[in-house]
């Protein structure tokens, strides 16, 4: 089963021949891969021919000789045409030695299209950014959202059992192949994480302690939505028998952030419009992960919904931050190119008490920017006191 990935691959289409070079990141397994297949076939559609477009996957065993920067740039530069557009695609580019030198020197050469992938968020840090500073342009991929998983389930009209089921299985895309298989499954995400740790965290951060690495990332699987401090992990590691410290949790969280396997959300101040420096919040790329590495004991529906939310904020662009003001919490603060946009999430609001709790954080914004209440209730659509109440599952399906 094959998942059409329709809005990344008409950004894609959007930067198509502009001279720039296009970054396509995400979390091992997220669909990047099958991404720049479907593109390279809608090149083709358009009547590109077969030999200029350029597929090179730095996976693959039998590429193991490009992992070497000048093997990988001859082997490209020889498929270019000096009069016709080449389209180049490169998987998994951080697998090669000194690759932004590759990809410099490619993007240089006329009539070259260039397209990118990368499993981890160092392959835009320094080197690369400063080579390549206002030359790229990053597609930051996810999992399957709601809405595709919905689509990929079209027989299914029953969108709280599809709701259920996406949370309770995977939203990676090939987890749609082991629907109702789950032992498959568990096997499955047991190779995404254990790949995900050794290849992206523990080989290139050359971890010593594994078992604190693990219990880092449980202990953040567990606390999505709470906020936390390196303090706190690494008192409640060393106090479990773990013992570690602030240093050493904070290095394994920035490698865990630089995998794409968490994501942090930073807290806004959203009177005196500026940044937190303490207690963020973490939440983690898959619900299937996080029920694969916990257990069935962490079925927290609010907090659940919570990620699913805050994941597809992170899809429709813009920074996703938690907010405060005066005293309160607002779920999360999304910066969109409209400005601001201010997000409550609740399981449920039924009960006067819970729904005024909720309302209250929004009620003390005193801005015009549009702000939202979204809940699980399968209740009409309302608006109080400004503030827009939604069914969180046509929101996340719009």
């Amino acid at each position: 089963m094959r998942i059409e990935r329709t809005e990344y691959l008409k950004e894609l289409q959007a930067w198509r021949g502009k001279q720039i070079i296009k970054v396509i990141t995400g979390v091992r397994r997220c669909g990047k891969s099958v991404l720049m297949e479907m593109y390279a076939e809608w090149l083709r559609e358009q009547g590109v021919p077969k030999k200029r477009i350029v597929e090179v996957n730095l996976e693959k065993l039998e590429n193991e000789a490009l992992c070497q920067p000048r093997a990988l740039h001859a082997y490209i530069k020889k498929r270019l045409s000096p009069k016709e557009m080449t389209y180049v695609f490169i998987d998994e580019v951080q697998l090669c030695e000194e690759f932004p030198r590759v990809v410099d020197s490619l993007f240089i050469t006329p009539n070259t299209d260039i397209y990118i992938t990368g499993s981890n968020a160092n392959l835009l840090s320094s080197e690369l950014a400063t080579m390549l500073s206002g030359r790229y342009v990053e597609i930051s991929m996810l999992p399957l959202s709601f809405r595709e998983f919905a689509q990929a389930h079209a027989e299914t009209t029953d969108r709280r059992s599809l709701y259920r089921e996406y949370v309770s299985t995977s939203s990676f895309p090939y987890a749609m192949v082991l629907a109702g298989a789950a032992r498959e499954l568990d096997s499955y995400l047991e190779g995404i994480y254990n790949t995900i740790l050794v290849k992206d965290v523990m080989t290139r951060h050359r971890v010593q302690d594994p078992m604190v690495l693990n219990s880092v990332a449980k202990f953040v699987f567990s606390s999505i939505g709470s906020e936390l401090s390196v303090k706190r992990i690494a008192d409640t590691l060393t106090s479990g028998g773990r013992k570690t410290d602030g240093k050493t949790v904070e290095k394994y969280l920035s490698a865990l952030l630089e995998s794409f396997v968490i994501y942090r959300a930073e807290r806004y101040d959203v009177k005196g419009k500026q940044l937190l420096k303490t207690h963020d919040k973490y939440y983690v790329v898959d619900i299937g992960l996080r029920r694969h590495l916990l257990g069935g004991q962490y079925q927290d529906v609010g907090h659940i919904l919570e990620n699913v939310v805050f994941l597809e904020l992170l899809r429709r662009g813009g920074k996703v931050r938690v907010g405060k003001v005066a005293g309160s919490e607002i779920d999360f603060v999304a910066e969109t190119s409209n400005g601001m946009e201010y997000y409550q999430v609740a399981a449920t609001v039924r009960d006067t008490p819970t729904l005024e709790r909720e309302l209250a954080p929004l009620r003390k914004i005193r801005d015009h920017y549009p702000k939202f209440l979204l809940t699980l209730d399968e209740d009409p659509s309302d608006n109080i006191d400004g503030i827009r109440k939604l069914h969180v599952l046509d929101w996340l399906l719009q």
